[in-house]
């Protein structure tokens, strides 16, 4: 029996009608479906090749970054510098380009350019603002403000990493912040620190000292 004869017999035959269906539908959208897939095969193509350019130029950074290091712990800060700074300016986005900004801080403090210290622990801070080497930085770039004479800062910076490490690093911090009120004329201010280090801390090794300061600051109150 002819198709046809099937179709004016009242009878239907599914297999075409779907055939009739999925040819229609290629028809209006098979074009669209090739440039659909054609786009994520692109972008899949792009991803692996972006990811493997990343990788290689963290691989790149990290080996150079361990160069300067070296450099650093042999105290050739210039030459430990200059290669951070070169990390920094080439692979800047990776991971170790960020830490790098984090060497050159720590160059550039013991060089005793501690306006240069200051501007590159920010900068780390800029990118990665989170977690224990971030702290570090932090602690490094409150003593780099005390060095260069920037006081108030200072001082805040030490208040806000007391409790973030261990207890005798708090009460380094209290003192720190006691030594920053009492160059800026704030003796009420450097009191509060160091009574605070000896109510909280008071078995560390700067209790003592605290203690001793404390008593000088009532001597001199009266």
């Amino acid at each position: 029996m002819t198709l046809q004869s099937l179709k004016r017999g009242g009878l239907e035959d599914p297999g075409h009608d779907l055939l009739d269906r999925v040819t229609g539908f290629w028809g209006r959208f098979g074009r669209v479906v090739l440039i659909g897939v054609g786009a994520l095969a692109v972008a899949g193509v792009l991803a692996f090749f972006t990811l493997r350019a990343r990788a290689a130029a963290e691989d790149a950074a990290a080996g150079r970054l361990a160069e300067a290091s070296v450099l650093f712990w042999q105290g050739s800060y210039d030459r430990s510098l200059e290669t951070a700074k070169q990390i920094i300016q080439q692979y800047g986005s990776t991971p170790s380009g960020i830490d790098a900004s984090r060497l050159a801080g720590d160059d550039a403090f013991w060089s005793g350019d501690f306006k240069g210290a200051i501007g590159h622990y920010r900068d780390y801070l800029k990118k990665n603002r989170r977690g224990i080497l971030a702290n570090a930085v932090r602690r490094s770039l409150a003593y780099a403000l005390e060095s260069d004479g920037v006081y108030p800062e200072a001082a805040t910076t030490y208040a806000g990493l007391v409790g973030v490490f261990d207890r005798e690093s708090s009460a380094e911090f209290l003192m720190a912040a006691a030594r920053c009120y009492r160059a800026m004329g704030q003796p009420a201010e450097a009191v509060k620190s160091l009574q605070r280090l000896v109510d909280d801390f008071g078995e560390t090794s700067y209790a003592t000292l605290a203690r001793e300061k404390l008593a000088e600051a009532q001597a001199a109150s009266r």
